[in-house]
């Protein structure tokens, strides 16, 4: 990694962790989910930088991939424990970074600690030659050691320029499957999650997050009309995800659109993701960098 890259990673870091600390600051009682994503998402484009994918906001049996709606009007309750998942880019050098708050009360302190004990555990072991089977073993027992359950099915992951998961998963759990060795320059958001629950994540209801795609079903589709609008999503977002709300200054009837391409294959919608046994989960997350000897927190 030369200089230039590495200087665009770590100024990356630096805004999406201070956004992330503004936001777990807003993060209260009868506040809505869209003012917190719309000031944490404009604090990163004030700070210079780009919004590496829609603010998630994950609460209670929901671990991942929620981001409110242009007209949403969800609001934080007593007790809610909210994940909150920030990513910013300069110039396509990604850092992503979660926090849990617990939303006036303290009953899932220990649950948002293990967590953290988890991410910390994999940080310390994280240098080149690792291999992430060991790492995912590692922060399975701490988690474990806590009284709770690490999530199987979410994994951490690598970060190229403009792509989010690159292929490199960073587990939370023992997986022989996995024999990636870590080398000097990689760059890694490691993200464990801790749950009272199964431990286990299946797909719920739409996120309002969308990718743009090319499945072999997109290949094949002749509407004209819709590939103008998919090509005009392509070019404001990129390979990056993006949220509904993002999308009304494109389109009039933006939902039905939305629902249109991802029918034909030309978007993706992420689902929503939550405990099998709705258990209250738990996410910290920070990216590195590996160097010679270690590793280099980036948020």
């Amino acid at each position: 990694m030369n200089e230039e890259i590495y200087e665009k990673y770590i100024h990356a870091g630096k805004i999406a962790s201070e956004a992330r600390d503004l936001g777990s600051k807003l993060v209260k009682d009868g506040v809505t989910f869209l003012e917190v994503a719309n000031k944490v998402e404009a604090k990163i484009l004030e700070s210079g930088a780009g919004i590496a994918f829609p603010v998630n906001i994950a609460i209670n049996e929901v671990a991942a991939h929620y981001s409110p709606s242009h007209d949403d009007k969800l609001v934080f309750k007593k007790g809610d424990v909210v994940k909150l998942d920030v990513g910013a880019h300069v110039d396509g050098y990604i850092a992503d970074t979660a926090v849990t708050i617990e939303v006036g009360t303290k009953n899932y302190s220990d649950m948002i600690k293990a967590a953290e004990e988890g991410l910390k555990t994999a940080i310390d072991m994280m240098k080149p030659g690792v291999n992430l089977s060991s790492v995912g073993s590692a922060v399975s027992k701490k988690i474990s050691s806590y009284g709770f359950k690490p999530v199987d099915n979410l994994t951490g992951h690598s970060l190229q320029k403009f792509v989010l998961h690159s292929g490199v998963s960073v587990p939370s759990v023992p997986d022989i499957t996995n024999i990636h060795k870590v080398k000097e320059g990689d760059v890694l958001a490691i993200e464990p999650f801790a749950t009272n629950g199964a431990g286990h994540v299946i797909a719920g209801p739409g996120s309002n997050i969308f990718l743009c795609s090319s499945s072999i079903k997109s290949k094949f589709v002749r509407d004209n009309r819709a590939k103008l609008m998919h090509n005009r999503l392509a070019k404001n977002f990129k390979t990056l995800p993006f949220a509904e709300r993002w999308t009304t200054n494109l389109f009039e009837n933006n939902q039905t659109i939305l629902r249109r391409l991802t029918f034909l294959g030309m978007l993706k919608h992420y689902p929503q993701l939550i405990d099998s046994n709705k258990g209250i989960v738990t996410q910290k997350e920070h990216t590195v960098i590996i160097t010679k000897d270690g590793c280099e927190v980036t948020t």
